[in-house]
């Protein structure tokens, strides 16, 4: 190979590997559909859990016993075996029952640190997770700012655990099975435009009832679970800490100089070298005896 054709395929190689990180960086492409969401509503949650054995009976995993487990004594994270849990909280003003699952983010952090596309934001909103591409890297596990994704650890084969907003039921707009459970409408499915709407309505027509805020509208750059409450998000276990920059965007500027690391550089040595070498060894192809 001469030089000329060594530094096109070097540059080729990286501008493809650019092109790569900035889809992996950025959020849907112009046109896309409006993304699904769901818009909970913590002053109406009376903790009936009916959302949490609607998740596990539609997805084929644990359905706890609301009735008898004692779970709303402590406060839980989802895991390997449920995808959403419903805590307690005693706050300011009361009881306070509180939904949590995969927060679904606009731009995720798990999507972008995926490295072989396992973790996908659909177009549709749901960030979901395909089996026959992951290599179990877990680095959706560190990025993720919710500490969602969950690992089977005891398993032969080991999978990733999220909920994925009933991908199956959603990508042909339906609800997710937690919303259609829900007897109080705690929970509503919709488009994030009209759950932002039906927010703001409820906080200006009850401004008392309210905290003046929607989780979600800005957090790491907006995610597809909207919350309202009736106290401070602090108090009832919301990162407040978060900021409103997407995740992928710290990075950004990282993955960029990457393939300018791994492919600029060596392609930079390997023409210094044939630069610097004599006229006749390269024709000759002869490096001296």
């Amino acid at each position: 190979m001469n030089r000329r054709n060594f530094f096109r395929l070097s540059g080729m190689a990286s501008i493809a590997l650019m092109a790569k990180t900035a889809e992996a960086s950025h959020g849907p492409r112009p046109g896309a559909p409006e993304f699904w969401g769901v818009l909970v509503d913590t002053t109406r949650c009376i903790g009936c859990r009916s959302c949490e054995v609607a998740c596990g009976e539609e997805n084929g995993m644990f359905v706890p016993d609301v009735e008898n487990d004692g779970a709303l004594e402590t406060l839980r994270t989802t895991d390997e075996t449920q995808w959403t849990v419903v805590n307690h909280f005693e706050t300011s003003k009361g009881d306070v029952f509180v939904k949590r699952q995969c927060m679904h983010c606009w731009q995720p952090a798990c999507t972008a640190a995926c490295l072989t596309k396992a973790m996908e934001k659909t177009e549709l909103g749901p960030v979901i997770w395909h089996e026959n591409r992951c290599m179990g890297c877990r680095f959706c596990m560190v990025s993720c700012p919710f500490d969602v994704p969950k690992f089977e650890y005891d398993s032969w084969n080991p999978k990733i655990q999220k909920c994925i907003m009933c991908w199956h039921r959603t990508s042909v707009g339906d609800k997710p099975a937690c919303v259609e459970s829900c007897p109080t409408d705690a929970l509503i499915f919709g488009h994030k435009r009209d759950l932002m709407e039906i927010a703001r309505m409820r906080i200006y027509n009850h401004p008392e009832k309210y905290v003046h805020k929607i989780y979600g509208e800005h957090e790491v750059g907006g995610t597809g679970w909207l919350y309202l409450s009736a106290v401070p998000f602090e108090e009832i276990g919301f990162r407040m800490d978060l900021g409103t920059t997407p995740y992928p965007e710290y990075t950004k500027d990282f993955l960029y100089g990457v393939p300018l690391v791994l492919l600029g550089f060596p392609a930079l040595l390997a023409g210094m070298n044939l630069m610097t070498r004599p006229e006749n060894d390269e024709e000759s192809g002869v490096h001296g005896e």
